[in-house]
């Protein structure tokens, strides 16, 4: 992914919604992945003809990082991509339909009462959103309507709904959550079970429900994260 030049001298991310460690800054995206650019110079041109669109805003910072689920669009050649993780843990864009990047998935961080006792939610690539339904609660899944920016549906975290591994050492593997247990003081854990019948088990901060039951509500990876 990096070449000679790459290492202590790599692009640094911007700060933005997602955490440094958990993301892929444009410039990597668009010169070492799509390969639309040669150098550093060529990818400042692109961004700022603006024709690089992440979760549906135009973005000219070259080291906005992009996160998992962020919609990666880029209208002058019809193309969409959803980052998302490989069974080894690696980003993957992974190309997608025009109906596919008008919503995201996001995993809910926590819900807490504003000003006024109004009632608002944080999300985990930085979205505060007022007034969600009230059956929301932290660690579920919304989906927001990119273009309106307003939550359109959610996936309760529960035994039996299907769920990506985004951290540890299970990153980028789907499966069906058999159980959680709590353990009093320590990480929540989470047992999983893929499709191929494997169990592994993960801490909950690591894991992100894609949708309920087995059916996922994003289309995945080929592989299907097994």
């Amino acid at each position: 992914m990096l070449d000679k030049l790459g290492g202590a001298f790599s692009p640094k991310p911007s700060s933005g919604p997602h955490k440094s460690r958990e993301c892929l800054p444009l410039i990597l995206i668009i010169r070492n992945r799509l390969k639309y650019a040669l150098t550093y110079r060529e990818v400042i041109s692109i961004l700022m003809q603006r024709h690089v669109l992440v979760d549906g805003k135009v973005r000219t910072d070259k080291t906005y990082p992009a996160g998992f689920m962020d919609v990666i669009s880029i209208p002058k050649t019809n193309e969409n991509y959803r980052l998302l993780y490989d069974t080894k843990g690696r980003f993957r864009l992974h190309p997608i339909r025009d109906e596919d990047a008008k919503f995201k998935l996001c995993k809910v961080r926590s819900v807490q009462f504003g000003q006024k006792g109004i009632p608002y939610l944080n999300t985990y690539d930085g979205r505060t959103i007022r007034y969600p339904d009230p059956l929301i609660k932290s660690n579920d899944t919304i989906e927001i309507d990119l273009e309106t920016n307003k939550i359109v549906d959610f996936i309760e975290f529960d035994v039996g709904n299907i769920v990506m591994v985004t951290g540890g050492r299970n990153t980028g593997r789907v499966g069906v959550i058999k159980n959680r247990e709590k353990h009093k003081g320590s990480f929540e854990t989470i047992h999983v079970e893929d499709a191929l019948g494997h169990q592994f088990a993960t801490r909950l901060g690591n894991v992100f429900t894609i949708g309920k039951g087995n059916k996922p509500w994003v289309s995945l990876p080929k592989g299907k994260g097994i």
